[in-house]
C-alpha cells in the first residue's frame, strides 16, 4: 500500500511553545497535503517531533521510524525535515523508498546548531538511485542558509531534480499566503 510521511521543519523554542500557534505538523500546507493524499488513497502521516527545536537526532529518528517505510513510501520534508530525510537516507543505504520531495531543505551550513544533527554524516551521492526520484523545491527568495544547502546538494547529490519557485520564501503560510500547495501534490502524484 502506498503511504507518505510528511515531516515538518524545526521551529524555534518560542514558536514551539507559542500557545496561539498550531503544532508544527498542523501548520502551513501540511494538513491540506495530508487530506489531499488521503483522498487519493495514499495513507499519509504527519509525525510530530517532540521538542523539535532541540534537534535531537534520536528523537527525530524515533518519531519517523514509528511508521512503515517501504519502496512505496513517499517522503516529504520541509526545511529541517527535508535535511532529516537526506541524512536518514544517506545513513541507511539498505532503504528503498518511493518519491522524495525536499521542500526548502536545510543542513545547517553555517553551523548554528549546538548538536551534531547534520555535521556527523556525508551525503550519499547516489541515494537518488534508491528512490522513486528526488525533487528539491527551492524559492528564489528563501533564506541564505537554505540557498547554501541547495548549492551543496547541487554539488553532492547526483540525479536530483530541482524546481525553483518565484517569491515562495521558505514555503510557509506567511510567505505563500495560502495553506494549499498544489505543485507539491502534483509532484508527488506524477
Amino acid at each position: 500500500m502506498k503511504n507518505a510521511i510528511l515531516l515538518h521543519g524545526g521551529p524555534s523554542r518560542e514558536e514551539y511553545y507559542d500557545p496561539n500557534a498550531p503544532s508544527m505538523s498542523n501548520c502551513h500546507w501540511f494538513p491540506w497535503l495530508q487530506a489531499q493524499l488521503l483522498k487519493k488513497e495514499v495513507h499519509a502521516q504527519t509525525p510530530e517531533v517532540f521538542r523539535s527545536f532541540e534537534r535531537n537526532w534520536d528523537t527525530w529518528r524515533h518519531e519517523v521510524e514509528r511508521f512503515e517505510i517501504t519502496s512505496e513510501t513517499m517522503l516529504v520534508g520541509h526545511s529541517t525535515g527535508a535535511g532529516f530525510f537526506i541524512k536518514y537516507l544517506s545513513t541507511n543505504p539498505q532503504l528503498r523508498v518511493g518519491k522524495v520531495v525536499l521542500v526548502a531543505p536545510w543542513l545547517d551550513p553555517e553551523g548554528k546548531l549546538d548538536t551534531p544533527f547534520f555535521t556527523d554524516f556525508n551525503i550519499d551521492p547516489d541515494l537518488v538511485k534508491r528512490t522513486g526520484g528526488v525533487t528539491v523545491f527551492e524559492s528564489d527568495n528563501d533564506q541564505p542558509d537554505i540557498q547554501k544547502t541547495i548549492e551543496r546538494l547541487h554539488h553532492e547529490l547526483k540525479g536530483a531534480h530541482y524546481q525553483t519557485f518565484h517569491n515562495y520564501g521558505h514555503f510557509c503560510f506567511q510567505d505563500m499566503h495560502t495553506v494549499e500547495f498544489p505543485e507539491l501534490l502534483t509532484e508527488l502524484l506524477r
